[in-house]
């Protein structure tokens, strides 16, 4: 009888044991059990020529060899956040990039960043909306018992925010040793550059202050979070999260949810020229403190480590 009982156990126990590795999210997962390892081919590459080098190429890559002899457009949406995806440590925005038709005299726009890459000039700018403050004093998300549930509970101020450049956005990432993914580089056409471009000058103009949490503020146009102020190209404050509440969108999931608008209304009116894939088309860069680290916080289907 116990041998009986003892072969259907063991089944049982192994069936139970597999759920538990699977399903608790106390279990930590290394880098390679379920994914592929993490890149360290160009670790000692700093994390923001990786991450340019990477958008160059695959622009490149989509213009081709051939003369192109009219202006392309092109969006990147980034997302970075640390283990456990805490909401005062993630961030969601986007880069925007023109590159100039071949052998055409550019005009560039004012404010916009200016270069150069295999003989094609471009222009680009990013949409990171954040405090005036950020990376210096940690963002204020939820303050208040019930506050994540009722707004009008939240204490968090409405602050001063700024627009940051890629460069900066970057530096606070590496300097919080997060997790930086990225999609695209996606061709868009001319008027969904123009939108961005409005954006831009929208939160450069100082009239839209930052909140985290903006359910009450950003209907009014009074404060809004990075979420927002890059979500949509067409509609400037869609809802998000459940019910429309925000709640956990914020890093990967909130850029995420972003591309989802996108794919939605935007591609509907022909503003996007490439498919999207999610899931499939997120990179990232792992941060990784020496070239001999094991169990990296690593999010990403794919990604390449980086340590400065």
């Amino acid at each position: 009888m116990q041998r009986k009982i003892s072969r259907r156990i063991k089944p049982l126990a192994g069936w139970i044991a597999t759920c538990a590795l699977f399903l608790s999210p106390c279990v930590p997962l290394h880098a390679g059990w379920l994914k592929p390892d993490v890149n360290f081919s160009n670790y000692d590459t700093p994390l923001f020529l990786q991450i340019v080098n990477r958008i160059k190429d695959k622009v490149a890559a989509r213009l081709g060899q051939g003369v192109n002899t009219q202006d392309r457009y092109f969006i990147v949406p980034f997302a970075f956040q640390k283990r456990w995806n805490h909401a005062q440590f993630a961030h969601s925005f986007i880069s925007v990039i023109r590159v100039f038709g071949d052998e055409k005299q550019p005009r560039y726009l004012p404010g916009l960043r200016r270069g150069q890459f295999k003989n094609r000039d471009f222009e680009a700018f990013t949409i990171s909306w954040v405090p005036h403050d950020f990376g210096i004093n940690p963002v204020c998300v939820f303050d208040g018992l019930g506050s994540r549930i009722f707004p009008t509970w939240n204490k968090c101020p409405i602050v001063v925010g700024r627009n940051f450049r890629l460069d900066e956005t970057l530096k606070v990432a590496l300097n919080e040793k997060g997790s930086v993914g990225m999609w695209g580089p996606y061709e868009i056409r001319k008027p969904a550059f123009d939108l961005g471009v409005n954006r831009k000058l929208l939160l450069d103009g100082g009239t839209i202050k930052y909140k985290a949490d903006d359910r009450l503020t950003r209907k009014d146009h009074v404060a809004i979070n990075c979420f927002h102020a890059m979500a949509n190209l067409e509609e400037l404050y869609p809802n998000g999260g459940f019910l429309g509440t925000g709640f956990r969108m914020w890093g990967i999931d909130g850029t995420a949810r972003v591309l989802i608008e996108y794919t939605k209304a935007a591609r509907d009116k022909g503003l996007l020229l490439e498919p999207v894939d999610i899931k499939k088309d997120l990179y990232g860069f792992a941060y990784a403190p020496d070239k001999d680290s094991h169990g990296l916080y690593n999010p990403f289907p794919n990604a390449s480590a980086y340590h400065e």
